[in-house]
């Protein structure tokens, strides 16, 4: 023992030790009587009567208290006090769940979950047909101003406040058709029909002879042909041929934007190599339509420039490919077999394309028409005919001609300069505008 230190001072200084191990023991105490009262609080919400076993402290043995002065104790219960924190809020009562049924007691029968039905938004009223081919034809009517001044003009002249035809009046019938624009094979059939079809007293009444051309026109016009379908293939390759300026370049622009304005990712190539105003027009149209624009250098082969085009449409994933060719005369041996050539090309860079080949014909070349139509169709495998410049021209009447003589669909007719100008073709409508503001009855 350090004989510097007296026993006063040893005392104190083992009351001190003593002191400090009780409040540290004290305080251990505490924290763990505050674990143990959130543990049973947790379980009580729990529902589980004890925490897991793997949960649960360790037992720690509780050491003999020592003796300690009442200043010694209330100081270590505060120091206690401050290392537990403040205590914890109180927990509502636990919701106990609902008590099952027994044996004894009867199943209650609870009412079925309420369905609350999803609003369903009003029901649009649909154009009734009849309203349809109504509007139809009205919008057509002004594209064809002038191909109804053409033989429909001089047959409703022919008819207008007649109440019966006498055998003059016929040939004067034979007259027009002859001397129309719709051909003179055509004619003859439409008069031979009109005689063998017609009764004596049908054919005295202006009615049932005009009803009679009527019908016979749209029969002429419908021919049994499937309706295209730009989905059937991807790509769907479309070959556009024709004469110089008979509109094709035109009309492949104007159905691009029609393409592209349905959702379609268009392609076109440009394959009139040797007229360089072609190929820039085709580039404006590609911008104006958000189409893709497959060119090559002046005068390069046209079937290369269009085998690229195919290619990359296939590769890329477009919807359609649109191939515009040189315009050619078809008086032109040489030129129309470039055309076959063109048509294996595509064949390589895709299988099974072209899907359609259409002819483009201008309206105002009147019967010349048919015969441009008769040595493509033998140059081409022609799938469809595209009719422009109606709006233009009293020679519309060709295209009765040409489908009667050709057996040909006509797909799209050009009636103006804009882009809806260009319009599916449908019989019905063709046939009411042309014919229905020349009644004889007006």
């Amino acid at each position: 023992m350090d004989p510097g230190l007296n026993p006063s001072d040893l005392y104190e200084l083992l009351g001190v030790a003593g002191g400090v191990g009780v409040t540290g023991m004290l305080g251990y105490l505490l924290v763990r009587a505050q674990r143990r009262a959130r543990r049973r609080q947790i379980e009580g919400v729990e529902g589980s009567g004890a925490l897991a076993p793997e949960t649960r402290e360790p037992e720690v043995e509780a050491l003999p208290a020592r003796r300690e002065s009442p200043r010694a104790a209330e100081a270590a219960a505060a120091r206690a006090r401050r290392a537990a924190g403040p205590a914890p809020a109180e927990q509502p009562p636990p919701k106990q769940p609902p008590a099952k049924e027994t044996a004894n007691e009867p199943e209650v029968e609870r009412p079925p979950a309420q369905v609350i039905p999803f609003p369903v938004p009003p029901a649009v009223a649909e154009t009734p047909p009849a309203e349809r081919k109504r509007a139809g034809a009205a919008a057509l009517a002004p594209g064809l101003a002038r191909t109804r001044s053409g033989f429909v003009a001089r047959l409703g002249e022919i008819f207008k406040g007649r109440k019966e035809l006498d055998p003059s009046v016929v040939g004067d019938i034979e007259k027009v058709l002859l001397t129309a624009d719709i051909g003179v094979r055509t004619s003859q059939s439409l008069l031979e029909e009109i005689r063998s079809s017609l009764s004596r007293r049908e054919l005295a009444d202006p009615d049932a002879v005009w009803a009679f051309l009527r019908r016979r026109s749209s029969e002429m016009l419908t021919l049994p042909a499937p309706p295209v379908d730009f989905a059937a293939a991807r790509p769907f390759v479309l070959l556009v041929i024709g004469v110089n300026g008979s509109g094709k370049t035109t009309t492949i622009g104007k159905l691009a934007a029609k393409l592209a304005a349905d959702g379609k990712k268009v392609l076109l190539a440009a394959g009139d190599t040797f007229r360089a105003a072609a190929v820039e027009q085709l580039d404006v149209w590609a911008g104006r339509a958000g189409a893709t624009l497959v060119r090559g250098k002046e005068g390069v082969d046209p079937s290369s420039v269009i085998f690229d085009g195919v290619k990359r449409g296939v590769t890329e994933g477009f919807d359609v490919v649109i191939a515009d060719t040189a315009g050619r005369l078809h008086t032109k041996i040489e030129l129309m077999q470039e055309l076959q050539k063109v048509r294996r090309v595509v064949a390589k860079a895709c299988p099974g394309a072209p899907h359609e080949t259409w002819l483009v014909i201008d309206s105002t070349s009147g019967q010349n028409a048919i015969a441009q139509a008769q040595i493509f169709t033998e140059a081409m495998s022609v799938s469809g005919i595209v009719l422009t410049k109606l709006d233009g021209t009293a020679k519309g009447g060709v295209i009765l001609g040409i489908a009667d003589q050709l057996k040909l669909p006509v797909r799209y007719i050009g009636i103006g300069e804009k882009v809806e100008d260009l319009r599916a073709f449908d019989p019905d409508d063709f046939v009411d505008a042309l014919f229905a503001p020349t009644e004889h009855s007006n």
